[in-house]
């Protein structure tokens, strides 16, 4: 393998060496040379971070080959799992044994062992992030010690390794709290973006899982509600499935972001268009095929975790920055909540979240509206999702977590030497060892 590229294509490196273990024992093999060699390790789980989180020219893992389904516990719930599976495999294991996700966000292609590891999320005020439905991780060091770590073993161990961007150990294998399968009854519509705003807790209250996109210059928001019924799914026949999700979501949205590129002038009435054409669309499905909708476009992004509490507010004044003369938005701000949890750099450490994220379409500059957007959101106390694009240091984001030396204690004892580290790591995290 000469290079590594992540699914957006904007992050690549060439790693000394590419591993695919097959077990532990491969796996600590594959660490143990790294080491030898003097080489730093990092693991790819799906690339799908806009970030350098991956990127080494030491050793680099692939789990692809380490995703089985160990154990399923129907009664408790309880799901053993190699840590390279994908979400949508496990999935649709986890409903053939009667079991869902209790939340997932709108793509499920990643490992699930990097969206944890990221504060992955999905929305809805009563559901935190992926990372929260791990019940114990089995992690393997950089001497090839397997330690298993949850509540009751290694406390503080446990509430680091669930978001810890790679940087204490690989992950090999977790135990998850699956839920009863449950169908979701979805509706996405248009509503006045000012009148959603207005009503932003009351909205989010009401439903299992609520959020929204608005593009800058339109005065509507395109709102997806989904909540649980007590019915059987009814899938919508393939072609028109792929009439919404591919042919109009992707493909035609592709096409407009296009023509405003070549045109900025047009994108302030483009944005209006797209829109007015979002119409109604109800799915009544399986709660997986009700979370994921296919994403195609090119795009980049970044996304903040801020308190729910101004989440009006702050939407308010990321749509300013985005209308702004300085710059070319083709594409919508998304609007998402989550419950807080204990995961000592979970964006959601401790408080109820509202996550906004803004994407640029490739090939127009997204550096100088990301960094504006940025400055606002740390106004608001602002946390950014690790696994996309910032600009924040170790030094800037430690007084945005407050059990961040706890964390860094936890990174010295698992990883003294440093062997799980990047450029990245280091940047956002601080010098190992």
């Amino acid at each position: 393998m000469a290079t590594w590229t992540n699914f957006a294509g904007d992050q690549t490196c060439a790693p000394a060496a590419f591993e695919r273990p097959r077990n532990r024992r491969e796996l600590a093999r594959a660490i143990g040379a790294a080491r030898s060699a003097g080489r730093t390790v990092r693991v790819a789980g799906a690339g799908h971070s806009f970030t350098g989180a991956v990127l080494t020219d030491g050793t680099l893992l692939s789990l692809d080959r380490l995703a089985r389904v160990v154990d399923v516990e129907r009664a408790s719930g309880l799901v053993r799992v190699e840590a390279g599976i994908r979400l949508g495999a496990l999935s649709e294991v986890l409903w053939d044994n009667g079991l869902a996700f209790a939340n997932l966000g709108d793509i499920d292609v990643q490992s699930l062992a990097g969206a944890a590891s990221t504060g992955t999320h999905g929305t809805g005020v009563a559901h935190a992030n992926v990372s929260a439905s791990l019940r114990s991780i089995e992690l393997m060091l950089a001497d090839g010690e397997l330690v298993e770590l949850n509540a009751d073993v290694d406390r503080d161990g446990w509430r680091a390794a669930r978001v810890a961007i790679g940087s204490l150990g690989v992950i090999t294998e977790v135990t998850l709290a699956a839920v009863p399968a449950f169908t979701l009854d979805s509706v996405e519509t248009t509503a006045p973006i000012e009148e959603t705003l207005d009503r932003f807790d009351e909205l989010v209250a009401a439903d299992d899982h609520f959020g929204l996109f608005t593009f800058p210059h339109s005065d509507l928001a395109i709102v997806k509600s989904s909540n649980r019924i007590d019915s059987a799914p009814r899938p919508r026949p393939a072609p028109l499935e792929w009439f919404d999700d591919v042919a109009m979501t992707n493909y035609a949205f592709w096409g407009i972001c296009l023509l405003g590129r070549a045109r900025p002038a047009m994108i302030p009435a483009l944005n209006r268009l797209t829109s007015r054409l979002a119409g109604t669309t109800r799915v009544r499905d399986r709660s997986y095929r009700v979370f994921r909708t296919p994403r195609r476009v090119p795009i980049t992004e970044m996304e903040y975790a801020i308190p729910r509490d101004v989440a009006a507010t702050a939407v308010r004044a990321v749509r300013a920055v985005a209308e702004s003369e300085r710059f070319d938005v083709p594409v919508p701000i998304e609007v998402r909540v989550a419950a807080a949890d204990d995961a000592l750099l979970s964006p959601a450490h401790e408080r109820d979240v509202c996550w906004i994220a803004v994407h640029q379409f490739a090939g127009l500059d997204f550096e100088r509206y990301f960094r504006a957007v940025e400055e606002v959101l740390i106004g608001f106390g602002g946390r950014p999702h690790w696994g996309k694009r910032h600009f924040r240091t170790a030094e800037e984001l430690r007084g945005a977590y407050p059990e961040w030396d706890r964390f860094a204690a936890v990174r010295r004892r698992l990883d003294p030497a440093g062997t799980f580290t990047n450029a990245y790591v280091e940047r956002v995290l601080g010098p190992a060892g």
